[in-house]
């Protein structure tokens, strides 16, 4: 079922992505041979009676494209269709065009995370979101792998209610996190019995806490106050549109952080996840409700857009890289150049697909 979400999921953005070129295309009187889903070699294909755009489907899932008339340079064109083509258009509507499928996934992401709003997403108590998350509770976000918390049972998105300490003859209810991190820190070797919901159950688990290096009880998990946030249509689209903002950033400085120590050799190539990795986070979010998929869809948008405007050859970025070289230099770029470094960098993105996958296969074990 997860391997279905994501192959969904990542078919809707490209879908849109691809929406973007195409509608730009258009805008600026560009000719668009073929609208695809994924990449050759071709699954099916259709062209509707008196369009001129060919829509098809293709075998590998992970890509998307738009062939616009005269993209590559290498295409012959008829004289009577050369001003169809994209590049008889000036230089700022290339652009444009290259950038669409970009701006189509940021709009995705903040109509995604604009609904989730105002249809009441889970969110952690911060200086950002003070005062508008409600009724927050005291909630497992992780329980970690051999320790305490994980062998005795619990899971993320437990929400405790009351703790009680072996012998006392009364429970505790919690007050905060710190509340909770106080009473386990002091009952090292002391079994603790908590009472939690989980969904619509209340179940109890017994876990008795290590004692750490502080001479302190541990049971391994992390803790924090969750609560909702359900804001008002006009509220949900304002937040929704800070919050993309707010992702933007994040995503950029941390692909700008990743390319820095990749050159320096310091990159943690395990922090990265490809297909396979985000199968398993697809499973994980999809768990948790129809809107804390879609909030994850709207991140996973968002990640596209940035990796997209990355001034590499391949990539919507590197393209409008080459562009700006020729303004600068006020002559076209040869074509055999700008096609093999195209080639290239689509090889070293498969190869690097390649990696990420294998990594992701070996975490797996």
């Amino acid at each position: 079922m997860s391997v279905v979400l994501f192959i969904v999921i990542l078919a809707v953005l490209i879908l849109f992505h691809e929406l973007g070129h195409f509608l730009a295309a258009r805008s600026v009187g560009a000719r668009v041979d073929e609208f695809g889903i994924g990449f050759p070699p071709r699954a099916w294909a259709f062209r509707p009676k008196g369009s001129e755009t060919e829509y098809s489907i293709n075998w590998i899932p992970f890509g998307g494209f738009v062939r616009i008339l005269g993209e590559n340079g290498l295409d012959e064109i008829a004289e009577a269709d050369k001003s169809r083509s994209l590049t008889s258009k000036n230089r700022l509507a290339q652009v444009w065009v290259l950038c669409a499928g970009v701006l189509f996934n940021v709009l995705m992401g903040w109509v995604f995370l604009s609904i989730a709003f105002m249809s009441g997403v889970q969110s952690s108590v911060t200086a950002d979101t003070q005062g508008l998350v409600g009724a927050p509770e005291i909630t497992i976000l992780q329980a970690l792998e051999e320790t305490p918390a994980s062998e005795a049972g619990f899971e993320s998105g437990d929400v405790i209610r009351a703790m009680t300490r072996d012998g006392d003859t009364e429970e505790t209810i919690p007050q905060s996190v710190e509340h909770v991190q106080e009473f386990i820190g002091a009952s090292a070797g002391i079994p603790l019995t908590f009472t939690f919901e989980r969904g619509d159950d209340v179940k109890s688990l017994t876990v008795t806490p290590e004692i750490n290096d502080q001479r302190k009880g541990i049971i391994g998990v992390s803790l924090d106050l969750i609560g909702t946030v359900k804001l008002s249509p006009f509220g949900a689209v304002v937040e929704g549109a800070r919050m993309t903002g707010k992702f933007l950033v994040s995503i950029a400085q941390g692909l700008g952080g990743f390319v820095r120590d990749a050159f320096s050799g310091t990159a943690d190539y395990t922090q990265v996840s490809g297909p396979v990795g985000i199968v398993g986070m697809v499973g994980s979010v999809s768990s948790q409700g129809f809107i804390a998929l879609l909030s994850f869809a709207a991140i996973i948008s968002l990640n596209l857009a940035i990796i997209n405007l990355v001034p590499f050859p391949a990539l919507d970025g590197g393209r409008v890289l080459f562009i700006l070289i020729e303004a600068i230099t006020r002559k076209p770029l040869p074509v055999r150049v700008t096609q093999w470094a195209n080639i290239i960098g689509f090889g070293i993105l498969i190869l690097l697909m390649i990696l990420i996958t294998v990594n992701d296969v070996i975490n797996l074990f």
